[in-house]
């Protein structure tokens, strides 16, 4: 290979940026691959004709964003090669397919970048300071143009609250409907968040029938007609545990019988940007009687802690504004800048637009080495797949994956009531890359005949 030789643009940005920016570009341009070695300093430093030190600052920059490894005695590599660093063995550790979480990659690439953008923004400074109780005007302006770019049509900036993710905001919503010993109605396996907050705070939960399209407008009729109910939490787009997604007909039923009854409704809708034809959300049709819930935890980044809640208007947000003040006073500023100059910028939608199409990709593999094992996905990115069974099966299942080296999701995590919905669902985001994932995939496969084949014995 050729000695590396960056050109750098114009620009007033310092010397030292901009060869960071060239390396950065020649990396993604494949002009440099994984693993190749950049020169010396000295001798790029002589080349360019700049100072050592400017050279030097550099490539120490790029070690900071993640660019390259630097090895005293060897030199600078860049980063993703065998050359950069040992391989790991092939089965050392588990692999990782109970977090949900989308691949770190297209956040990282531009986090540095980020940062630097950041020091110049002239509302830095404010940051440092406590927020408004409902966030920042800026991140709840870029907070709604987010949600609207979703599907959330109309979003109104001034009834949504920042929060340190979407569980805080989960935990707003149930706290402006019910008190303590209250029962909030769900779906019959719901995001294990959920559970968790109603054990810490002391609210029930009462699981309702699902079909193919998640929550039964009847199921929920039935129980809503008794009176004893004042909400029910619902994630209509790729409901998780099982991924499905409620139609339109589906939607316009559920708000039928949340208006008959005057039933409040709590949507998590955090997995829209992987629905992207999914239809518009119970906020846009009901917004009178909405919680919507969402965040940049699923798409962009977790460790941002980014949520967002939309509140109906009048008393509903006094009560969450009322709670923020009681419980943080304000939310977190900095990974909400982070986020909003994301959004502001346009390396939301590139991040988004990368994590999709690797899910896409991921999704397929799922597909290919499970089969009809797996609950038909209803949308092609999906980020986590459904496998029905029993739960005695199901808990067989997770026991052989772990013994075989993968970590999945406790089959009785997202369980609110037994018999009705059951299964193990399965994460594609968090393994390293589509390597990992394939082989964690095919122990799930043999462990999914393993299962089949003791059963049939038993029969």
């Amino acid at each position: 290979m050729s000695v590396w030789t960056p050109t750098l643009l114009e620009g007033a940005a310092p010397i030292y940026e901009r060869l960071v920016d060239a390396l950065r570009a020649d990396i993604a341009s494949g002009a440099l691959a994984a693993g190749a070695r950049l020169p010396p300093q000295r001798d790029l430093a002589h080349r360019l004709g700049l100072g050592l030190g400017t050279v030097t600052r550099a490539y120490v920059e790029a070690e900071k964003a993640g660019l390259v490894d630097a090895h005293v005695g060897r030199g600078s590599f860049v980063r993703g090669g065998a050359a950069t660093k040992p391989a790991r063995a092939p089965d050392s550790g588990l692999i990782n397919l109970f977090h949900n979480i989308a691949p770190s990659s297209p956040a990282e690439a531009r986090l540095a970048d980020t940062l630097n953008r950041l020091r110049k923004r002239p509302d830095l400074f404010e940051h440092l300071g406590y927020s408004p109780s409902a966030g920042m005007e800026v991140q709840r302006r870029a907070g709604a143009a987010w949600l609207e770019r979703g599907g959330l049509t109309g979003a109104d900036w001034t009834r949504l609250v920042c929060t340190a993710g979407a569980q805080q905001a989960l935990t707003l919503a149930f706290g402006a409907v019910a008190r303590p010993g209250d029962t909030v109605l769900c779906e019959a396996s719901t995001f294990y968040g959920v559970k968790a907050l109603a054990e810490h705070a002391g609210y029930r939960l009462k699981g309702l029938a699902m079909d193919a399209q998640g929550l039964r407008p009847d199921a929920l009729d039935e129980a809503a007609a008794t009176g004893a109910y004042r909400a029910v939490a619902i994630q209509p787009t790729l409901q998780n545990p099982t991924g499905r997604i409620m139609s339109a007909g589906r939607r316009a039923q559920i708000v039928a019988v949340a208006r008959k009854h005057d039933l409040l409704l709590i949507e998590d809708d955090i997995y829209a940007v992987y629905a992207p034809d999914a239809p518009p959300p119970f906020a846009v049709l009901a917004p009178e009687r909405t919680f919507h819930v969402s965040a940049v935890s699923k798409s962009l980044a977790p460790g941002l802690r980014h949520g967002f809640l939309i509140a109906p208007p009048g008393e509903h947000i006094d009560r969450v504004l009322r709670a923020v003040r009681a419980l943080a006073y304000a939310p977190p500023a900095f990974g909400g800048l982070i986020a909003t100059q994301w959004i502001e910028d346009g390396a939301a939608d590139a991040i988004v637009a990368e994590v999709v199409s690797e899910m896409t990709e991921r999704l397929t593999l799922a597909r290919e080495i499970l089969g009809g094992v797996i609950e038909a996905p209803m949308s092609p990115s999906a980020p986590h797949v459904w496998l029905p069974m029993s739960e005695l099966d199901a808990e067989r299942l997770a026991g052989r994956a772990l013994r075989g080296g993968v970590e999945l999701t406790p089959p009785s995590a997202p369980v609110v009531e037994p018999g009705l919905t059951t299964g193990v669902r399965l994460c594609l985001g968090a393994a390293r890359d589509r390597h990992e994932l394939e082989r964690g995939l095919r122990i799930v496969a043999a462990a999914v005949a393993d299962v089949d084949e003791r059963a049939r014995a038993v029969i």
